[in-house]
């Protein structure tokens, strides 16, 4: 039966296509496109706030490996939006953002924005619904589009369109879509690179996230062509298990895995663009060392620094086919990096859990390190941790192990405080069967503290753990007078009365929106997490840790050198 009017068809079609889970706030504009999504099969998660909705679909699209669905009402609910769908479109996150549009004769109403501009300033692809001839064309445009070029497309449909009856079509010919074969490199950049890791001496793999369904194929290319394996930050966990695994590159990684990258002679980024953020301002490459992408956009390669072969093409078809290469001409393994003092030096310092803290914990504040070490041991290993922005990140990111690639939600790209808790609820949505654990500082937390109530309504079994230091901690570590950071005049007087604030009992507050609030001072506190893990699971645990002081984290200082 054909759709009744266009609202319905557009609704129908995306879940014909294969969409996982729609979130949003229903308003008068996207009423009919959000129950159209419903009526088709497509769960809805209603949010408390749109940017708290995008953030929630962006992460849900990124751990289940499905589209998902952002639907906002016209204008303001778009702009509302707009932090989490920047997020979204600069992580290449497949996403549609579909959202009502004033009819085109409406010039004088309110709503009226030019929403197809605000798409792309926010690097998100513009489309419509253009006609009800074309609506279908449109929808199966659109989502054709984040699939397959893994980009966040903002779909606008006119109300004057929405009402409109929909015509004949081949509606029920609709199936789901799935991405477009592999792109496979070019022979000669095949050879190339075979070359490379054949010439190579202490070749070090990097993989970040276009690589995160290639594990298996890069990590079998590095044990044949002796290399080492990293990852970015938003690819933690990628290679757990393998014994050459170095963990996060970049300002999350341990003394011991920095320098073992920067005795790199060959650095391969596979889906990682090598960004400040991954390479230390490209401190971790060596004057002398051969630089490499791999990746499936030709925009990325050499995008944040000079390389000396880039890669077109998927990065498992890639490694599947260099190491085939490399097998014709030496068909077994090399060592090269691969060497027991090598290794040795991995098991003991690659982990930040192996490496000795200095516990600066006072009589009313907790250590961040020791927090996050304890909660490590105390909260179950099949786990998904997510984490907000902030001075405390990367204690979270770095203590608090994980078991896969799948198990680790960084929604970093743009870099704004309080997405964190809304990260945490879309990612458990996505992955139920795992403990789902959020990483916040207090300034991000409150910001986004009303989807509190949608994780407690939707009685999701979350540890919300909140590195609470009564501010803004980066700007009172880094930006504070006499840091050397952010043009500060290092003779004059800092004035942090911006950036702090009265002590907060989050714990209570949680507990007013109906989750269990405990406050963590000191180890002994941490008693109560097992009393709510020995229970029910059937709200979320707030845990308000006041933390000491860590005069400024050790990453962000350097991270902040390009600010």
């Amino acid at each position: 039966m054909d759709a009744p009017n266009i609202a319905a068809l557009v609704g129908r079609t995306l879940a014909r296509l294969g969409a996982g889970r729609a979130f949003g706030v229903v308003g008068s504009g996207n009423f009919h496109l959000t129950n159209a999504l419903r009526e088709n099969g497509v769960p809805f998660t209603a949010a408390r706030h749109e940017g708290g909705a995008a953030t929630m679909a962006d992460a849900y699209a990124r751990m289940s490996g499905r589209v998902a669905v952002l639907t906002t009402h016209q204008g303001c609910g778009l702009s509302n939006a707009a932090t989490g769908i920047g997020e979204a479109a600069k992580s290449r996150t497949p996403l549609i953002v579909l959202t009502a549009d004033t009819a085109s004769s409406a010039v004088r109403s309110n709503f009226r924005i030019d929403q197809d501009g605000l798409a792309r300033s926010m690097g998100a692809v513009a489309e419509r619904i253009h006609s009800a001839d074309s609506a279908l064309a449109d929808t199966v445009r659109a989502y054709r589009t984040a699939v397959n070029e893994r980009r966040t497309v903002v779909l606008s449909v006119p109300l004057d369109l929405q009402s409109a009856t929909a015509p004949p079509s081949t509606l029920p010919l609709t199936r789901p879509m799935v991405p477009a074969g592999r792109m496979r490199p070019d022979a000669v950049l095949v050879l190339g690179l075979a070359d490379l890791l054949g010439s190579a001496r202490r070749p070090v793999f990097v993989a970040g996230r276009g690589a995160r369904c290639a594990g298996e194929e890069i990590a079998s290319l590095a044990a044949h062509s002796g290399a080492l394996l990293a990852t970015s930050a938003v690819a933690s966990g990628l290679f757990n298990g393998e014994d050459f695994n170095l963990g996060i590159s970049g300002g999350f990684s341990t003394p011991e895995t920095a320098d073992l990258i920067r005795g790199a002679d060959l650095i391969i980024g596979w889906g990682c663009t090598l960004n400040m953020w991954t390479m230390r301002h490209g401190s971790l490459i060596g004057p002398d060392t051969a630089v490499v992408q791999v990746d499936v956009e030709d925009s990325a390669l050499g995008a944040n620094r000079e390389i000396h072969l880039g890669v077109l093409g998927d990065c498992a078809a890639t490694a599947a086919d260099v190491l085939e290469q490399l097998k014709a001409g030496v068909p077994e393994p090399a060592q090269k990096y691969r060497t027991a003092e090598t290794l040795q030096r991995i098991k003991a310092g690659s982990r930040w859990q192996d490496v000795p803290v200095t516990d600066v914990s006072t009589a009313d504040r907790i250590d961040p390190r020791v927090l996050s070490l304890e909660l490590d041991a105390l909260l179950p290993a099949e786990r998904l941790v997510s984490v907000d922005s902030g001075n405390f990140m990367g204690y979270p990111s770095t203590h608090l192990s994980v078991p896969d690639e799948f198990g680790f939600c960084f929604t970093q790209a743009f870099q704004s405080i309080g997405l964190g808790l809304s990260t945490a609820i879309g990612a458990a949505l996505a992955r139920p069967d795992r403990l789902p654990v959020l990483g916040a500082g207090d300034g991000g937390f409150l910001m986004g503290i009303s989807e509190l109530e949608t994780a407690v309504r939707l009685q999701l079994p979350l540890v919300a753990v909140i590195y609470n230091d009564a501010g803004y901690g980066a700007e009172v570590h880094h930006f504070a007078a006499g840091s050397g950071v952010g043009g500060s005049d290092a003779d004059s007087t800092a004035d942090l009365d911006t950036v702090t604030f009265p002590d907060t009992d989050i714990a209570a507050i949680a507990r007013g929106y109906g989750a269990a609030g405990i406050t963590v001072r000191r180890r002994a506190d941490l008693e109560a997490v097992k009393g709510w893990l020995a229970g029910p699971r059937n709200t979320p645990l707030v845990i308000d840790a006041k933390i000491a002081s860590d005069g400024g984290a050790w990453w962000l200082a350097e991270a902040f050198r390009g600010h």
